[in-house]
């Protein structure tokens, strides 16, 4: 298997796990363009594509979904809370999929997951084939148990780490945009994300720190604060940078 991150962070989010038969897209919250783009530039055909799934509705994971679908004719597969509030989807081929009911799609193994989040019914996903298992859990304030779970099980943990309290407290935002994002139902922050890799710690697995937030952390920060915690190497851990242009990354299984 291999983990295609080509946008992660404040300004969109997207994902392709490529299976032994095809590949899934998980969320486009970056236009279509600049997603045939990345795709182009990372070797993914389009062709491999068998469907997109939806995390929750908020722009930055689902502004290129509808696009995306209708040029490649592939399917989109989320939660009905997620698909009557995500009105930039447009007329697309829809699936609906609940937490913790299981589904096949792409020769691949699709397991929707409950997450906390500001979102009308978020999930996350875990992906696995007989290569192996990615978690790929952004945007939720909290890891449920289903998550942590899943977390303890993955070879790769694509995994929230948003935020720096510091930086945020010392920040711009507006305060009660503050206590929300650091509630249970906001985001995790670098020290949250690094208690939950611990405490599910896995010899082997890969961990990619996702959706750094371009105000309130850096790379730096968050790989200094999971090392901190967990002891893992900074080596060991990777992020997209904001400040490299079209930065894309693959982690292999």
């Amino acid at each position: 298997m291999e983990v295609h991150i080509l946008a992660s962070g404040s300004d969109g989010n997207c994902a392709v796990i490529r299976g032994p038969e095809s590949a899934v897209m998980v969320d486009a919250g970056i236009s279509c363009k600049r997603i045939m783009h990345l795709m182009d530039i990372n070797g993914i055909d389009a062709s491999e594509i068998s469907g997109i799934l939806v995390t929750h509705e908020h722009t930055d994971h689902v502004s290129g979904v509808g696009p995306v679908a209708r040029k490649l004719d592939r399917p989109v597969f989320c939660t009905h809370g997620t698909f009557v509030n995500s009105s930039k989807l447009g007329k697309v081929d829809y699936n609906q999929v609940s937490a913790r009911r299981p589904f096949s799609l792409g020769g691949m193994d699709i397991m929707p997951l409950p997450t906390s989040h500001n979102a009308a019914e978020p999930v996350c996903y875990r992906i696995s084939s007989s290569e192996g298992s990615v978690l790929i859990a952004t945007d939720t304030g909290t890891l449920t148990p289903p998550v942590k779970q899943a977390l303890a099980d993955s070879d790769v943990a694509v995994i929230e780490s948003n935020y720096d309290r510091r930086m945020l407290s010392e920040g711009p935002y507006p305060y009660p945009l503050k206590v929300l994002i650091d509630s249970d139902h906001g985001h995790m922050s670098n020290y949250m994300c690094a208690d939950a890799i611990k405490a599910t710690m896995r010899e082997g697995r890969k961990i990619f720190l996702a959706h750094l937030s371009k105000t309130n952390n850096t790379p730096d920060v968050a790989k200094e604060t999971v090392e901190a915690v967990t002891g893992i190497r900074r080596s060991r851990l990777d992020c997209l940078d904001p400040t490299v242009k079209d930065d894309t990354r693959i982690i292999r299984i």
